[in-house]
């Protein structure tokens, strides 16, 4: 689902103060993980270390996701089969879950008791209206086009008085100097696009285009420069200083083999202060787990503000669909005091589940979005895309997207358990740039900073989603527009794509378009 809404857990990270035994320990507590044996990790070293073979494709590269690898559709279900080592049994509980993703919910008094507590403010009535076909969103298209998709993060600068959350404090605890914010004190953390009957929208979303040139060396390309803004505004003017920041619905694949990597496995290939010189300074996210009362290392979401696919995916029931759930019963969702008629509204939680949507029904959809399978690569041994896999490891792009890796042994996951992966992620926040800056900090990410996002199953966005729009708020139109976006730490990359004959440039997207 969605990014994680970080500011929905304020309330909860206000108050009980950290506690420091295991405060250094971010690895993922609900995982049973089987410890490696030396063996086993001098094993794994050797099978993830950079190739510099560039004749053949390597062993199991056409396998992107191990054996939780999927047949590569070629009609818009692609991105939307179970892992290929998925259970009989198991696979029924992913349908379970693909259903509750695609479900649609009402607005709350209703017959349909188990679908009711839509909103009052929300922005699509189900998962699957973001995240299309479990893939990417993408902004309006036009004046007559919605921002289903795509919202706007909010947020203001914390005054003096605002007492540090948790999260905060332990990050100013371990020496972090942060740009400490807080939800608007109207519009909440995100803001919402529509209503249940008799709730106003808080906003409609506007978008200007500016186009910038761009010379290459026996090419030219243009970038779209967006400028995104809040019109209509339902509730009066956003809080002085607000910071808006938009994101388009990003692709489901792998999710549950993301949370496998072993969180020491991310975390060797930080270097805050580029000790190594080779100016990439990656940096792990840290956040507080409602669900596990404890700092733990960010994953999910554009600045990896979420910890675990469940946090994330009930983060996004409340911020996205106005959906309680076991881990943030409020029945309002994002709403906050300065909305008194959304925090009153009838709602569907007061029959025996509790909530909107109860544990198992949330455990379901967690599952399912776990276990949304990659699908195989294609023409890897193709000459043009082995020389476009050449350039990108030139480059350097494989310092942030960094291809492989091995999950952890996890007895109770067998779909995630001990695969070689490639994800082409370090899941650590880098400098991008100003030119793709939101100016917006989250955590530990500062306004100029993203998580690497993962690159497979991106060739095959367009068949999937019918649009060939890329980054965060979809601005890029192809993806040689969004390498020509980079700038920051991936400045060096993106000069040495531009200085590149047509040619080799071309198979580097075709590269790009076989993962």
């Amino acid at each position: 689902m969605r990014q994680f809404a970080q500011p929905i857990l304020l309330a909860a990270l206000m108050a009980a103060p950290l506690t420091p035994a295991g405060a250094q320990d971010l690895t993922a507590p609900f995982l049973k993980v089987t410890p490696r044996t030396a063996d086993e990790a001098a094993r794994i070293a050797r099978v993830t270390a950079p190739t510099q073979d560039f004749s053949a494709a390597e062993k199991f590269e056409a396998n992107p996701a191990g054996a939780a690898t999927v047949r590569a559709r070629t009609d818009a279900d692609a991105f939307s089969q179970p892992s290929g080592n998925i259970s009989f049994e198991r696979e029924l509980d992913f349908k379970l879950g693909n259903g509750l993703f695609k479900k649609l919910w009402v607005s709350s008094p209703s017959s349909t008791l188990a679908s009711d507590g839509l909103g009052p403010l929300y922005n699509a009535r189900s998962c699957q209206r973001c995240h299309l076909k479990d893939g990417r969103g993408h902004p309006p298209e036009g004046p007559g086009d919605d921002a289903v998709s795509m919202f706007l993060r909010v947020s203001v600068p914390a005054g003096v008085e605002d007492e540090m959350t948790r999260i905060e404090a332990f990050l100013t605890s371990q020496g972090e100097a942060l740009n400490r914010t807080r939800p608007d004190p109207v519009y909440g953390g995100q803001m919402q696009d529509f209503g249940v009957a008799g709730h106003p929208a808080e906003y409609r979303l506007d978008v200007t285009w500016e186009e910038i040139p761009v010379q290459m060396n026996g090419e030219h390309a243009s970038l779209r420069k967006p400028t995104w803004t809040a019109q209509d505004l339902g509730y009066g003017p956003l809080a002085p200083g607000a910071m808006l920041s938009p994101r388009v619905a990003p692709q489901m694949l792998g999710l549950g083999l993301l949370e496998a990597i072993p969180a020491a496995d991310i975390l060797a290939l930080a270097d805050p202060l580029d000790a190594d010189g080779d100016g990439i300074s990656g940096r792990a996210q840290v956040v507080w787990s409602f669900e596990h009362d404890r700092p733990m290392l960010g994953r999910f979401g554009y600045k990896a503000g979420a910890p675990t696919v469940r946090e994330q995916s009930a983060a996004a029931f409340a911020g996205d669909v106005g959906i309680s759930t076991p881990l943030f019963p409020a029945h309002w969702g994002d709403c906050t005091d300065g909305q008194p008629a959304c925090r009153t509204a009838p709602h569907g939680g007061d029959d025996a589940r509790g909530t909107e949507i109860d544990a198992e029904g949330l455990d379901l959809v967690t599952f399912y979005s776990r276990n949304l399978g990659v699908p195989a690569r294609r023409d890897t041994d193709a000459p043009e895309v082995l020389n476009g896999k050449r350039i990108f490891h030139q480059a350097r792009c494989t310092a942030c997207h960094v291809p492989k890796f091995v999950t952890n042994r996890l007895p109770d996951q067998p779909e995630q358990s001990f695969q070689l992966i490639w994800p082409f992620t370090d899941l650590l926040l880098h400098d991008m740039g100003e030119g793709l800056a939101d100016n917006r900090p989250e955590g530990l990410a500062s306004g100029r900073e993203w998580k690497t996002p993962p690159l497979w199953g991106i060739g095959l966005t367009p068949q999937v989603n019918g649009h060939s729009y890329y980054l965060h708020d979809g601005r890029a139109r192809s993806l040689l527009e969004a390498v020509l976006w980079h700038g920051g730490e991936a400045q060096s990359a993106r000069d040495h794509v531009i200085g590149l004959t047509p040619q080799d440039r071309a198979d580097l997207i075709r590269y790009l378009e076989s993962l």
